[in-house]
């Protein structure tokens, strides 16, 4: 299956999970119940407050009885719950506990047939995974994984030039992403075997395979660097292999700068799209000949306002209520979580 075969044998899924023939106008304005299970994880918090300041949501609670998952909670002034309550009263559980529970939670909540929003890496397992997609698939369920930049107005713009052929025919995408981490937190990370990999460079894994569609085969290059005494992989590189394209993908968690620069690039045969730093976004597209709507040679590209996880959770009430697809369909999903573990060595 080709690249754009796949995007629409997918979008294709999606929809036919997500849209009902004719919407009410109360079903299109009404609050959602959504709680979350766990809120251990770091992108956490943030969730957390925007699910309960956004009208979409009706925040019904947490469901975490670890200490700093109830810390978390009192610090940031949300309930907590049990899970008998969660699952009694909200629509869509968002899961962002611990990375070894995120597949479990997931499947918990599906079983109870919940909505998910499934933090980031989805499964530590090949078979968690495909437990996951199988269940949301069976009973009809939204699942929507918590790639951070999914909905990035940089990486839709990159979406759209490569979709549009605009950029000509793709043969080789360069993506980076770095941080610091600190001692205290690099054995939490090394509990897995692909590392910063797993934990970081799986942002990346989910925007080259969106783009790109399957790889035919994937080399990681996980490699611990770092003069510390744990086993984290701390300096990484992964290839993905196309018919007639190449993707390499590096992280680290070695850089010690304040804001680790960030990239993701893509070229074709008519030109490169350029988007660096991922936040705040900023694109460059340099073309051969003008195509869509940019002009021949090198240009900056005006973007809308961005902040994270506002437009992941928009979209996700709007599927819900049935207005529209989900970004990435189950098919999709499952993919990223296989090319994940693949680059993390963790098959």
């Amino acid at each position: 299956m080709n690249r754009r075969q796949f995007l629409s044998s997918t979008a294709a899924v999606s929809a036919a999970l997500s849209l009902p023939s004719s919407l009410g106008a109360a079903e299109a304005s009404r609050r959602i119940p959504i709680g979350f299970l766990g809120a251990t994880y770091s992108h956490g918090p943030d969730k957390i407050k925007l699910a309960m300041t956004s009208p979409d949501w009706e925040f019904v609670g947490v469901c975490d009885e670890s200490a700093a998952g109830r810390a978390t909670c009192a610090k940031l002034g949300a309930k907590l719950i049990s899970q008998e309550e969660l699952f009694q009263r909200a629509e869509v559980v968002a899961v962002e506990s611990e990375v070894r529970d995120h597949a479990a939670h997931a499947l918990v909540a599906l079983k109870a047939g919940k909505h998910v929003h499934l933090e980031k890496p989805p499964a530590t397992k090949l078979a968690e995974m495909q437990a996951v997609v199988a269940l949301a698939r069976e009973n009809r369920l939204l699942l929507q994984t918590g790639f951070m930049w999914r909905y990035n107005p940089g990486f839709t713009a990159i979406f759209e030039a490569v979709r549009q052929s605009w950029l000509g025919d793709v043969f080789l995408v360069r993506a980076f992403v770095s941080n610091h981490v600190a001692p205290a937190r690099r054995p939490e990370w090394a509990e897995f075997a692909g590392g910063a990999m797993f934990e970081l460079g799986s942002h990346l894994v989910d925007a080259t395979v969106r783009l790109l569609g399957k790889p035919k085969a994937v080399s990681p290059f996980l490699r611990r660097h770092g003069r510390f005494e744990d086993s984290l992989k701390d300096n990484n590189v992964a290839v993905l292999e196309y018919d007639r394209a190449t993707a390499v993908l590096i992280n680290t968690a070695l850089q010690p700068v304040d804001t680790p620069p960030r990239s993701f690039e893509v070229l074709g045969t008519n030109g490169t799209a350029t988007l660096a730093p991922l936040e705040p976004p900023t694109l460059s597209v340099h073309l051969v000949n003008p195509a869509g709507p940019y002009a021949k040679g090198a240009q900056k590209v005006p973007l809308p306002a961005y902040q994270r996880y506002v437009d992941d959770f928009k979209e996700l009430a709007a599927a819900v209520r049935g207005e529209k697809a989900l970004t990435a369909s189950l098919d999709e999903e499952w993919l990223v979580a296989e090319t994940v573990l693949q680059i993390s060595d963790m098959r």
